[in-house]
C-alpha cells in the first residue's frame, strides 16, 4: 500500500471510507490520523511478525530491558521516518487536500512516563531496533499517565492525563498472554520427598494483561516489541468486596508515580513495582521454557536489564520463580540470577535512593520478603567474612536495616553489572556514594554515558538542519552518526554558516508561532532564546535561572542607561504533585514573567515564557530552535542529562556546571564552544562533607543577592507576599543545600559573556557548528553498542 503514491492515496480514500462509513469531506482530522496509523501498523506488521520469528528461533542471547517508565511521544512521525515513506505518505496527503503535521497533531504524546528516565529508554528501544538487536522493552500501561499540568494565577495544577481518551492505534491487546500476579495472603511450608518447599496461599490475584507496542528500526526491516502490562480483575478469585477488588486492581495500572506521602501511596507504588517485574519475568520464563529445556542455562540465553531501582524486585521474583517452580537449590538459582541481571544507577541523590519499610513491603509481599531477608542474611554473613567484628561496616552495607529495604544495595548484591550513566557520576558512585561496595566489587562498576536517539531530535525534530548536513557531508551520518565530524571542514565556510543561521532562525519563528498559540504572547525572533525545560527539581536550579531574570530587571529598573541584548527566557517543566517546593518555585517563574512581560520599559528586551504541559512533542519544536541551553545543575547531582545532548545537536551553546555528562561534552568542545561556570564537583562534596559553606556570607556580601532575596518577601510581587517564603527560607534558614547563591555571581559573569558573544555572528555560527560536529557520539546507538558489547554479550540476529 505503500509501494506508490497513487496506490497510498487509493488505500487510504478506501480504509477512510469503510472505517467511519462516511465520505472523505466529512471524516475529521482524527478520523484521517487513526485510519493512517492502522495502515502504518499493518504495514509494519510483516516485519514485527518476522522479526519476533527471529527472536523466536534464533539461538542468540535476547536482552529485557525492565523500566518503570517510558517517553516514548508521538509515534507516527517516528515510524514513518524509520520506515523511509515520510516524503510519500506527504506527498500523497498533499494531493488530497490534506497536511500531514496536522494529522501528527491528533496523536497524543504517549503517557508513560515524566522525564529523563523515560525519554532514555525510548531512546535505547529506538537505538536496539535500529540497530537489530534482540532488545525488548517491559513496562506498564499507565492509563492516566502522570498529570496535565495547567496553571492558574500562577500555580501549577494537575489534571488527568486522558492520553488513551481516543485509544492507542499502536497497542494489539494479547489476553492469551496473561499472566496472575498474587499479593497479600501468606506463605506455608511444606515437605516434599524431604525437601522444604513454599506456597503462597489467600492471596488477591491481579491479572496482567500484555499490550504489545512494535518499535520500527531504521530502515533495516527490524521491529522490536514494547510489551506494557495491565491491570485487570482476575475472573477467578472470589472476593468478598467485588467492588473494592476491581477498583484496588485497576488503580495499579492506573497513574504514574502516585503519590507516596502515606502508606495507602506506598503500597500503590510497590504493587506497581511488583506487578512489572513478575508478569514479565512469568512471561520471559515461559518463553524460555518452549524453547530450551536446561533452566541452568538461563542466564546465557536472558539477559535482563533494571533501569534504576524500580525493578529491583526482579531479583527475588527471579529466585523465587527458579526455587519454587523451577525446583533449583538457593545456590543455583542465585548463581542463575546474579548472573543475569545488569542494573544501571541514575542517581547521587540519597533521598532517590528508594528504600521500603519493611511493614508494608512484608505483608503485601509475604514470599518475597522471605526470600530477601535470606538474601540479606546470607550477604551478611559475606560481609562477616570480609569485614569480622565490624558491625558498623557491615550496617552501612546491609541490604535490610533499620526497618527498612534498601533497593539499591539489593540490586548491587544481586547484579553482576552496575553502571553509572556518565563519567562524572559513575566516579562519584565509586569513591563515595557506594565505596563501599566498589572496594567490595570493584569489577562489578563501569561507565555507560547516556545517549539520544539522533533519528528523533535531529532528522525528525529538525528536518531543516538534517537536510542541510546531508547536503553537506551525505547521508552516512544517519546510520553512523560519529559522522557528523565531517562538519569541522566546514567552520571558516561562510555561505555555509550563513545557511546555517537561516535554518536557526526558520526553527525560532516556528516555536515562535507555537508560544504565541499557547499563550497569546509575541516573542522577539531577534532576541536570544534562552531555555530551561527540564523537571522542576530544587538541584536543577531553575532558581538560579530566575535569580538571573531578575538580576536584569532590577538592573534595568535602576540604571535606565543599561540596556542588555534582547532575551528571550523559556521555561518547561512538571513539578511532583507532592514536591512542595518545586511548585513554589513555579509559581515565582510565573510571578517573574507576569512581572516583567508586562512592564513596557523592559519588554523589549527581556521576556519570560513558562509554557504549559512540558512534554515529547513540545520538545520537538523547543531544542531546535534554541540558541542558549541552560545546564545548571549543582555539580554532582545530575547523574547525566539528556536534554543537554539534545540542544547540542540541534547547534545551542550550553551554559552549564561540570555536572554529568557536560564534563564529557566540554571534553570534547573545548572551553571555547561551551560557557562553564561555578563551583566543581569535588569543592561541592567537600563542602557537603566539611561544611564552611555560609550563605549569609553572600547575602550581606552581594547587594544584588540581598535585593532579590528580599524581593521574596517583601511585598515586591502583588498578591504573593507570603508565597515564597520557603524559598527564601531555603536559602538561608536551611543553609543553601544547592548553592544558588554561591554560585550567583559565576554565573552572572558568565551570562554576560554568552550576551558578548552571541553579537559576533560569525564566532556564534562556527561554535554552533562545532557543537553539532561533536554531538554524534552522544547517539544512543553509541551507549548501546557498549551495553550491548560490554554488560548484555547480545549480537545482531
Amino acid at each position: 500500500m505503500f509501494s506508490d503514491k497513487e496506490q497510498f492515496k487509493e488505500v487510504f480514500l478506501r480504509k477512510l471510507e469503510m472505517t467511519y462509513g462516511k465520505s472523505v469531506e466529512e471524516t475529521s482530522k482524527r478520523d484521517q490520523f487513526h485510519v493512517l496509523g492502522m495502515m502504518v501498523r499493518e504495514y509494519i506488521s510483516k516485519d514485527w511478525i518476522k522479526s519476533a520469528e527471529k527472536a523466536r528461533t534464533s539461538k542468540s542471547k535476547q536482552v529485557y530491558y525492565l523500566s518503570i517508565e517510558y517517553l516514548p511521544g508521538r509515534f507516527l512521525g517516528n515510524n514513518l521516518l524509520n520506515l523511509g515513506i515520510t516524503g510519500l505518505i506527504k506527498d500523497g496527503l498533499n494531493d488530497l487536500g490534506i497536511d500531514l503535521a496536522e494529522i501528527e497533531d491528533h496523536e497524543a504524546d504517549a503517557g508513560l512516563g515524566n522525564g529523563g528516565l523515560g525519554r532514555l529508554a525510548a531512546c535505547f528501544l529506538d537505538s536496539l531496533a535500529s540497530l537489530s538487536l534482540p532488545g525488548h522493552g517491559c513496562g506498564i500501561r499507565y492509563k492516566h499517565g502522570l498529570f496535565e499540568q495547567k496553571f492558574v494565577d500562577g500555580f501549577q495544577v494537575e489534571l488527568p492525563e486522558q492520553w488513551l481518551r481516543h485509544g492507542f492505534v499502536w497497542e494489539v491487546r494479547k489476553p492469551d498472554l496473561a499472566e496472575e500476579i498474587p499479593f497479600w495472603g501468606t506463605v506455608e511450608s511444606y515437605s516434599d520427598g524431604g525437601r522444604l518447599k513454599f506456597r503462597h496461599i489467600d492471596a488477591v490475584k491481579v491479572l496482567a494483561v500484555p499490550y504489545d507496542v512494535p518499535v520500527v528500526g531504521y530502515q533495516n526491516k527490524t521491529v522490536n516489541t514494547l510489551r506494557l502490562w495491565s491491570a485487570e480483575p482476575s475472573p477467578v478469585p472470589w472476593q468478598k468486596d467485588i467492588m473494592k477488588y476491581k477498583r484496588e486492581t485497576e488503580a495499579v495500572t492506573e497513574f504514574l508515580y502516585p503519590n507516596d506521602t502515606h502508606d495507602e501511596g506506598k503500597i500503590l507504588r510497590l504493587k506497581q513495582q511488583y506487578f512489572l517485574v513478575a508478569a514479565t519475568l512469568k512471561s520471559i520464563v515461559g518463553t524460555f521454557r518452549k524453547k530450551y529445556k536446561d533452566i541452568h542455562r538461563f542466564h546465557e540465553m536472558v539477559g535482563l536489564h533494571i533501569n534504576d531501582t524500580h525493578p529491583v524486585l526482579a531479583i527475588p521474583e527471579l529466585m523465587r520463580i527458579l526455587i519454587d517452580e523451577e525446583n533449583l537449590t538457593w545456590d543455583e538459582a542465585w548463581k542463575i540470577t546474579t548472573q543475569c541481571i545488569s542494573y544501571t544507577n541514575h542517581t547521587t541523590l540519597s533521598e532517590a535512593l528508594e528504600k521500603w519499610p519493611v511493614r508494608i513491603l512484608a505483608p503485601l509481599l509475604p514470599r518475597i520478603y522471605m526470600i530477601i531477608h535470606e538474601i540479606n542474611e546470607r550477604y551478611c554473613q559475606e560481609l562477616w567474612q570480609e569485614y569480622p567484628g565490624n558491625w558498623n561496616h557491615i550496617e552501612q552495607m546491609a541490604i535490610i536495616a533499620h526497618g527498612e529495604i534498601r533497593m539499591a544495595h539489593l540490586a548491587i548484591a544481586g547484579s553482576f553489572s552496575v553502571n553509572g550513566v556518565a563519567k562524572l557520576h559513575t566516579e562519584i558512585l565509586k569513591t563515595r556514594e557506594m565505596q563501599n561496595f566498589y572496594k567490595l566489587y570493584p569489577d562489578k562498576f563501569n561507565n555507560k554515558t547516556n545517549g539520544i536517539t539522533h533519528r528523533r531530535w535531529l532528522m525528525k525534530a529538525n528536518p531543516e538542519l538534517s537536510g542541510l548536513i546531508t547536503e553537506a557531508i551525505g547521508d552516512g551520518w544517519k546510520k553512523s552518526p560519529e559522522e557528523l565530524e565531517m562538519l569541522n571542514q566546514f567552520d571558516n565556510d561562510e555561505a555555509f554558516l550563513r545557511r546555517l543561521r537561516e535554518v536557526k532562525r526558520t526553527k525560532k519563528h516556528q516555536l515562535a508561532d507555537r508560544i504565541h498559540k499557547n499563550t497569546g504572547l509575541k516573542v522577539n525572533v531577534d532576541s536570544i532564546f534562552d531555555v530551561q525545560v527540564k523537571r522542576l527539581h530544587a538541584y536543577k536550579r531553575q532558581l538560579l535561572n530566575v535569580f538571573h531574570i531578575l538580576y536584569v530587571y532590577n538592573r534595568m529598573k535602576e540604571d535606565k542607561q543599561y540596556k542588555p541584548y534582547p532575551r528571550t527566557f523559556i521555561f518547561g517543566a512538571k513539578a511532583s504533585p507532592g514536591y512542595y517546593y518545586a511548585k513554589k518555585v513555579i509559581k515565582l517563574i510565573n510571578s517573574v514573567a507576569e512581572k516583567v512581560n508586562s512592564d513596557c520599559e523592559v519588554n523589549k528586551y527581556i521576556q519570560v515564557i513558562f509554557l504549559e504541559n512540558y512534554n515529547v512533542s513540545l520538545a520537538e519544536e523547543i531544542f531546535p530552535a534554541t540558541e542558549v541551553s541552560e545546564q545548571i545543575s549543582t555539580a554532582s547531582k545530575e547523574a547525566s542529562g539528556t536534554g543537554n545532548m539534545k540542544f547540542m545537536m540541534n547547534g545551542a551553546l550550553t551554559i552549564g556546571t561540570l555536572d554529568g555528562a557536560n564534563v564529557e561534552m566540554e571534553e570534547r568542545l573545548g572551553r571555547d564552544n561551551i560557557f562553564i561556570f561555578g563551583l566543581h564537583a569535588d569543592q561541592v562534596l567537600n563542602y557537603l562533607s566539611n561544611g564552611g559553606y555560609s550563605p549569609y556570607d553572600y547575602y550581606h556580601g552581594d547587594e544584588r543577592i540581598q535585593l532579590i532575596c528580599n524581593q521574596l518577601i517583601n511585598g515586591f510581587f502583588p498578591n504573593s507576599s507570603d508565597q515564597f517564603e520557603a524559598i527564601f527560607d531555603s536559602l538561608l534558614t536551611e543553609n543553601d543545600q544547592f548553592f544558588v547563591l554561591r554560585d550567583f555571581a559565576s554565573y552572572i559573569s558568565t551570562q554576560r559573556k554568552v550576551e558578548a558573544a552571541y553579537q559576533d555572528e560569525k564566532s556564534w555560527s562556527k561554535k554552533s557548528l562545532k557543537n553539532i560536529a561533536m554531538s554524534g557520539f552522544f547517539s544512543s546507538d553509541r551507549t548501546v553498542k557498549e551495553y550491548a558489547d560490554e554488560i548484555w554479550k547480545i549480537q545482531t540476529i
